[in-house]
């Protein structure tokens, strides 16, 4: 028997269609669009990023909270659905963060601590960019982040207007508790949920909130910070040598480990090695694992100047605020004139006393003269001129301890200047003409490829210290070359290691076979293993410059034999 069919059935029929079919337009747009901004993941080539087939699991549990909303008869207003754009918009950036630091900097953000150096980074990146291109940028941002909050608006408007209609209700929650299960149990069984959902992002929200009362409880107790090594003995392995400690910006283990890159210095290196050789020195080296990756460098430059582990930045704050023990005071206290060579910094840095220099030369007291080259201002090569000539010409005096940390290559690793053959015309303001400012201030910057940009300033490093070493150098000088920290990730890779090179150059071969008893070898080629972390290399040397027995609680030399 044929079916039958009723006008009423006809219409009835007719109008659930089309709204079944304009339902589902409607929540998949928005739910899609949403669902886009956050699970995006980093390209892996700097700050792009891709985007995949997986879901938002903070969005499923929005939609939950959107039909409960819903179902109770109450409808989105304007203003709820303008902050619940808002916060959304800074679920986007808090994910766009939580993607690209680990790409930039080879570690997660970290609020608390990156957040006072944001305003420092931001002059940083704009400081070689015309102002009509900061304004460009800033607009475009601007504009950029109110047409997001716009769209997310409308979006959760419209998804709001899908969920109102309650017919699919029951198989949205049945799905959204499916999912909710699903995410459970593969989270707490050990099992990958990105095969399937997007790595959640107020899970690092929450993380940071949460750990902020422990970092602000953390000055109050010295009991955190590790133990100091021994600073009893004496230095009598040094015989009254200078002693220049040269913290060697964003030097990494990849200058090694990377054959395109060990292959690209090979060249600048093999001509370092020439000039240490040529005049009547020996190199030996090793490499250890810096407190901290792509930044941070004072973390790397209190660890091995106190040797307390600085790998947690509140371990730092809360070691500046103590009486520990320093290598500059116990190189004052045997007769030494401390000197902090510091070209970078461009502001006073009171926290500086802990360390105990005799010198605080800063980038206004240096006595540079010559033309700015961009945000840094003043080139290494310049700024090792002019502490020569300060530092380390007159005689008699008393020996030197040194520390000098580099500046040319940080990141962007541009400009560069031109390496100067006459050291003497670095200490005059006509120390660089005006088309090699303009040549070096022309260099193009980038953030996305800075690896020609890094290699290029690692060159010109071993160009000034071949320089140094073979032409300048004191007679009586022990240079210790050590990297603060690996470049950005965008450089060294994503997974590379913490480690960094040291390079010990003397012409004293009795101290420098301590060095190899201790595990260097000879060379500018570091060893394959870490002889531990940076902290850790300040009591080893204090047991190399030490008489034998001369320092309590200190470990002996086999401990650090590879």
């Amino acid at each position: 028997m044929p079916p039958v069919h009723s006008p009423q059935c006809d219409a009835a029929t007719a109008q659930l269609q089309p709204r079944w079919g304009l339902w589902l337009l409607g929540f998949s747009l928005s739910f899609l669009f949403l669902n886009t901004l956050l699970t995006f993941e980093n390209s892996g080539s700097g700050a792009g990023v891709r985007f995949g087939p997986r879901l938002s699991f903070e969005l499923c549990m929005g939609v939950l909270g959107l039909i409960v909303w819903t179902a109770s008869g109450r409808r989105l207003g304007e203003r709820t659905g303008s902050v619940l754009a808002g916060l959304y918009v800074l679920l986007v950036v808090a994910r766009y963060a939580d993607v690209t630091a680990p790409a930039l900097f080879g570690r997660p953000v970290n609020l608390y601590w990156d957040g006072p150096h944001l305003w420092e980074a931001i002059r940083l990146a704009v400081s070689s960019l015309p102002a009509w291109q900061i304004g460009a940028f800033t607009l475009g941002l601007s504009s950029g982040l109110i047409m997001l909050h716009v769209s997310v608006r409308w979006a959760i408007g419209l998804l709001a207007n899908s969920l109102a209609w309650h017919r699919p209700r029951r198989w949205l929650l049945a799905a959204g508790g499916g999912l909710a299960v699903s995410f459970a149990v593969h989270s707490i069984a050990p099992h990958d949920t990105r095969w399937f959902f997007a790595l959640p992002v107020s899970p690092t929200i929450v993380r940071q909130a949460a750990w902020l009362p422990t970092v602000l409880g953390s000055h109050s107790s010295q009991a955190r910070l590790s133990p100091s090594p021994g600073f009893q003995g004496n230095l009598a392995h040094l015989r009254g040598a200078d002693v220049l400690l040269i913290f060697a910006e964003a030097y990494g283990m990849t200058a090694f480990d990377d054959p395109r890159h060990s292959a690209a210095l090979a060249p600048g290196r093999e001509r370092l090695l020439q000039s240490v050789l040529s005049g009547g020195r020996q190199v030996v080296s090793a490499r250890v694992a810096s407190p901290t990756f792509g930044g941070s460098s004072w973390l790397a430059h209190s660890a091995l100047l106190s040797g307390v582990d600085t790998r947690r930045p509140a371990d730092h704050e809360l070691l500046l605020t103590s009486e520990r023990p320093t290598l500059v005071r116990h190189f004052a206290r045997h007769g030494w004139r401390t000197v902090a060579w510091m070209p970078g910094l461009q502001r006073p840095w009171p926290e500086g006393e802990f360390y105990g220099f005799d010198r605080y030369a800063q980038a206004d007291s240096i006595g540079y003269t010559g033309p700015e080259f961009g945000y840094w201002r003043i080139p290494d090569q310049a700024s090792l001129a002019l502490l020569h000539e300060q530092e380390l010409t007159s005689r008699p005096r008393a020996p030197r301890f040194v520390v000098f940390p580099t500046i040319t290559s940080h990141a962007p690793f541009r400009p560069v200047a031109p390496y100067r053959s006459d050291w003497d015309r670095l200490l005059r303001s006509e120390a660089y003409s005006s088309a090699e400012l303009a040549r070096a201030l022309g260099e193009r910057v980038s953030w996305l490829e800075p690896r020609p940009a890094y290699l290029h300033a690692l060159g010109y490093m071993h160009d000034w210290l071949s320089g140094f070493i073979g032409e300048r150098a004191p007679k009586r000088l022990l240079t210790i070359v050590i990297g603060d920290h690996q470049p950005l990730a965008t450089v060294s890779g994503r997974g590379a290691s913490w480690d960094v090179p040291v390079h010990v150059i003397s012409d004293d071969p009795a101290l420098l076979r301590r060095f190899e008893a201790a595990g260097f070898e000879a060379g500018l080629q570091p060893g394959s293993k870490s002889l531990g972390g940076m902290h850790q290399l300040t009591g080893l040397l204090l047991e190399i410059f030490s008489e034998p027995g001369a320092i309590d609680g200190v470990a002996a030399l086999p401990r650090f034999v590879r």
